[in-house]
């Protein structure tokens, strides 16, 4: 029995570790404080960042400057380090690291190996390790764990190691931390139960399972349903498009079934890190078992080529007006991978501005979020929502769609709109194309 780690979490005396302070693991962080009190570090190999954090600075727009002010200084419970070495006084460490796709489309688990190698030295004589990440199942018991377990660590005795997927749905106001439920699995049974009982102080509903293999890939059925289900209406709107059916219409019209469906919306194209990178991760897991994934690989290729479908359905409304895209000044309203947010992760709207801009169009962008960004090693700004900006404009694009923007101002003042994301109803006038 683990007594000593059992009592400090439960009794407030743990100290809870989170390596990576990133758009994961600073929410978390402040969860865990706001909600145990307990005394919090925050490991990160960024020194201007873990700087900015103790100064009550956040570079996440989910967590404001207010609230974590409230959680660092002198009077707070949250302190961020570069020190590794003070892994030693954390009971509980949280690995929450990126996962991308390398060059070749592989799983890159180059950061949990690097985070394992960092806290490996100083891990405490009895602690719960927890990766986060998203990742293929096996990575904890196959990667993490060969990393940390020791002579003076052995799993099932002093050493407790789980995998619980992180569910940080950015820009949500309603699904927080605490109030999403928590899929916790451990290596063995103690770890799970162990595990379990750390996230049950902060979150409301914990759902262990019976590995961290089912807890890997939990997260990842998650995120491929979401794939699939979105490569099935994008096609869908392709079709739609073809038959002169108003897809929009058609799903609204679907989703009054109150049993057996569940609306999906087309786009150009899928953002964020986990949906456009998970299915990649269980499809090269599963090739060692001799499995091929062809459902789930087919609707990735669907969703990878919907940039270059909005591109030729922009060019072809162009044509419409007498325009040809080469030359033409376009307007791009969005180019975060959603609405409502600064993260332009994986964002669909790069891609298919670096298609129009292949076929000779100029581009301007307005993003009230993301004030500018880097493209082709060139720093590319927002410019103001402006009379004369959209007049400039031979078209309108909107590749994501932000609340705040005032959508009938635009279609007023442009000559020709193509909206990808159903934010324009019912306009007064002007010319409007739709995905």
């Amino acid at each position: 029995m683990s007594t000593v780690l059992e009592s400090r979490i439960s009794d407030d005396s743990a100290v809870f570790g989170v390596v990576g302070l990133g758009y994961v693991g600073l929410p978390l962080i402040v969860a865990i404080a706001q909600h145990t009190g307990n005394r919090c570090i925050g490991f990160d190999i960024s020194k201007m960042r873990t700087q900015k954090i103790n100064a009550g600075v956040s570079h996440v727009r989910d967590i404001s400057n207010e609230e974590l002010s409230l959680l660092t200084g002198a009077e707070g419970c949250i302190e961020a380090t570069v020190d590794f070495s003070r892994v030693s006084e954390c009971d509980v460490v949280v690995i929450c690291v990126p996962t991308p796709l390398s060059a070749h489309g592989e799983p890159d688990v180059s950061y949990v190996v690097s985070a394992a190698k960092d806290i490996a030295p100083h891990l405490k004589s009895e602690v719960l390790v927890v990766l986060e990440s998203t990742t293929y199942p096996g990575t904890t018991e196959e990667v993490l764990l060969p990393i940390i377990e020791s002579d003076s660590h052995v799993l099932g005795e002093n050493l407790f190691v789980a995998f619980s997927p992180e569910r940080v749905d950015p820009g949500n106001e309603k699904w927080k931390i605490a109030n999403t439920p928590k899929v916790v699995g451990g290596i063995d049974a103690r770890s799970t139960e162990i595990a379990a009982n750390f996230f049950g102080r902060f979150v409301d509903t914990v759902v262990p399972v019976s590995t961290a293999r089912a807890a890997e890939l939990s997260k990842l059925f998650e995120n491929i349903f979401r794939g699939v289900n979105i490569a099935l209406v994008n096609e869908m709107a392709q079709l739609c498009e073809r038959m002169d059916i108003d897809i929009w219409e058609v799903i609204d019209a679907a989703k009054t079934k109150p049993f057996g469906f569940m609306p999906f919306y087309p786009g150009p194209g899928l953002g964020g890190h986990c949906i456009p990178v998970d299915p990649f991760y269980l499809s090269w897991k599963a090739r060692e078992y001799d499995f091929h994934t062809q459902f789930i690989e087919l609707a990735g290729r669907i969703n990878e080529d919907m940039p270059q479908y909005v591109a030729g359905r922009f060019m072809d409304a162009l044509n419409t007006q007498g325009k040809a895209l080469n030359g033409a000044s376009v307007l791009v309203l969005g180019v975060a991978y959603k609405a409502d947010i600064d993260d332009m992760r994986e964002s669909p709207a790069i891609d298919v501005i670096s298609k129009l801009k292949d076929k000779g169009a100029h581009i301007r962008y307005h993003d009230p979020y993301v004030a500018e960004y880097v493209q082709d090693n060139q720093k590319v700004s927002s410019v103001a929502l402006t009379i004369d900006e959209i007049a400039a404009a031979d078209a309108v694009i909107v590749l994501a769609g932000h609340s705040c923007v005032d959508y009938d101002f635009v279609v007023e003042h442009a000559s020709l709109v193509f909206d990808t994301r159903n934010v324009i109803s019912q306009p007064a006038k002007g010319f409007v194309v739709k995905l």
